[in-house]
C-alpha cells in the first residue's frame, strides 16, 4: 500500500449497503485523495443441479436495470452470517428445494474498484423438493430449468448477462467432475 488512511466516515447507512469515504494520503508525495466505498455484507449464490443434469435458475425483475434477468438463486448475507447458511436459505426461499450436498465452488469480488461485496458460490446437489418461502417483492420470480449447453448459449447470445451467474457457471465447468 502506497498510502495511509487519514480519516474514515460513513456518509450513508442503507438497507442493502453503506457508503464510506476514506481520506487517504500518498506516502511519497503527501498528496491527499479520497476513496468512496459501497460497504456491502456480501452474499451467497447457489447453482442447484438436478439429477437429470439441468440447472435451476430464476427469472426476476432487477430494479436498477429495469429488466427481468435470468440468474442463479442468490441473496445477501445477514450480519455475521455464515455464507453456507445463507446459501441454504436462499436455495429454499427462491426455488423451494433443499439439498443434502452443498459444495463451495469459490468466491468473487463483484466490483472491487468501489464495492466490498464478496459473493460465495456453491453447488447444490441431491435436491429435495419442498416449499417456496419468497420474500416480499419476489412473488413474481419464475423458476427455469436449463441444461448447461442451453445456459452457455444464453450467455453467448447475451440473454444471460448477470455476472454472478456467469461466474457460477464458469466455476462449475472448472470443477473436477
Amino acid at each position: 500500500m502506497n498510502f495511509k488512511i487519514r480519516k474514515t466516515e460513513t456518509i450513508f447507512h442503507g438497507k442493502v449497503f453503506d457508503v464510506k469515504v476514506d481520506e487517504i494520503e500518498y506516502n511519497g508525495s503527501g498528496n491527499k485523495s479520497f476513496r468512496e466505498i459501497a460497504a456491502h455484507p456480501g452474499g451467497a449464490v447457489v447453482l442447484p443441479l438436478k439429477s437429470d443434469g439441468k440447472i435451476i435458475l430464476v427469472k426476476q425483475y432487477r430494479y436498477p436495470h429495469n429488466e427481468v434477468l435470468l440468474e442463479l438463486p442468490a441473496g445477501k448475507l445477514d450480519k455475521d452470517e455464515d455464507p453456507l447458511k445463507c446459501a441454504v436459505r436462499e436455495l429454499q426461499e427462491e426455488t423451494g428445494y433443499a439439498s443434502n450436498k452443498i459444495t463451495k465452488l469459490g468466491k468473487i469480488y463483484t466490483t472491487p474498484g468501489f464495492c466490498s461485496e464478496v459473493l460465495h458460490i456453491y453447488l447444490a446437489e441431491n435436491l429435495l423438493p419442498g416449499n417456496l418461502n419468497r420474500e416480499e417483492g419476489e412473488e413474481e420470480m419464475e423458476i427455469v430449468e436449463l441444461s448447461l449447453d442451453k445456459i452457455e448459449a444464453k450467455i453467448r447470445n447475451g440473454e444471460i448477462v448477470d455476472a454472478k451467474t456467469i461466474c457460477g457457471i464458469a466455476y462449475y465447468k472448472l470443477m473436477e467432475r
